[in-house]
């Protein structure tokens, strides 16, 4: 089955063509990081607006580069929810509008579900169940995937998100948008132990994360230095601050892991990058002999390979849409889909 896909939740204008859920047979993304970084982060509405001028060649360039018409892919998948409502109604509009006048199934597609199917295309021989870290801006999620549309959120963040958190700290250092890839390089040349920083800890709920006093509390050190005229080494304060959410990241991820018996873990999302994580959390797993899976660093951002191989299992589980269909900005992971 191929499914052109749709992607439009932030501030990637994306589609691709997957068949069965697997094979990825294009994938295009427009990017619009270098206008949105001279307002240090995503403006809304440029972002809606350049959707609405973009999606059109990058939906045409994703059916020739699979070397496809219309007519021979067998439905149309788009991110419906969650994300930038604008943002995402240019998606949902023009994906109805398709599939309509294409006469071809639409199927309305979770962005969070999405990325922890970007696994699916990098390790082909995975399978449910597994437990899940779900990492990115505006998300930090610890996911029990059951089965593939079948999901139970073990832990979540009570305020910021972990990216939400890099961008933040990374904002207060003068490090350009997005905050959080240029931190993690210059943190690659600093000591992660140069400076003592908290480690939140949610006392009612062990799996869930907390990370404003974290960002708070770099923030402080970051102003308290520059109202005494005093510079901090960046390499160090971004090291030291990885550290610290990576630390939390990982501890309460491999905590789920030892109380739910998982010993298949899943990491995704826009923070699956951090090449600190990726280093712990494979030392980790291999200490303990848990199989990890993680997707290739060029998956782990937005794109819509992901959403076409998430919107094979959601079809298959009788997920389908109507003329009706409208963008949700907040939609929990585990809602229910019907089934056919």
């Amino acid at each position: 089955m191929k499914i052109l896909a749709i992607e439009s939740s932030c501030d990637e204008t994306a589609a691709a063509v997957v068949e069965d859920g697997r094979k990825v047979l294009s994938s295009v993304v427009a990017s619009q990081v270098p206008e949105h970084r001279k307002y240090g982060g995503v403006v809304p509405e440029i972002a809606s607006r350049r959707h609405a001028e973009n999606i059109v060649g990058v939906v045409q360039k994703s059916l020739e580069d699979a070397d496809l018409a219309l007519e021979q892919v067998d439905a149309i998948a788009v991110t419906h929810a969650p994300g930038l409502i604008g943002a995402l109604l240019v998606g949902v509009n023009f994906a109805k509008g398709l599939a309509l006048a294409a006469e071809k199934p639409l199927i309305p597609t979770h962005h969070l579900r999405s990325h922890i199917a970007s696994n699916y295309i990098s390790n082909p021989e995975l399978k449910p169940p597994f437990l899940c870290l779900v990492v990115s801006g505006g998300h930090s999620h610890i996911v029990m995937v059951e089965d593939y549309t079948k999901m139970k959120i073990i832990g979540r963040t009570r305020d910021d998100a972990a990216g939400e958190a890099f961008d933040k700290a990374a904002r207060t250092m003068g490090m350009p948008y997005p905050g959080g890839i240029e931190l993690d390089k210059v943190a690659e040349k600093g000591d992660p132990n140069a400076f003592k920083l908290p480690h939140p800890v949610v006392h009612d709920a062990p799996y869930d994360f907390s990370f404003s006093g974290l960002k708070t509390a770099i923030i402080n050190l970051i102003h308290n230095a520059s109202q005494k005229g005093e510079s901090l080494p960046v390499e160090d304060l971004s090291a030291s601050f990885r550290k610290a959410v990576v630390d939390c990241l990982t501890d309460n991820f491999l905590k789920a892991a030892k109380d739910y018996n998982a010993e298949t873990l899943v990491v995704a999302g826009g923070v699956s990058a951090n090449s600190l994580l990726r280093k712990n959390l494979k030392k980790l797993c291999a200490d303990r002999g848990l199989a990890l899976y993680m997707p290739e660093k060029s998956l782990c951002g937005d794109n819509a390979a992901m959403v076409g191989s998430q919107a094979y299992y959601e079809y298959l589980a009788g997920n389908i849409a109507g003329s009706d269909l409208n963008a949700a900005a907040t939609l929990p992971i585990d809602f229910f889909a019907p089934s056919r």
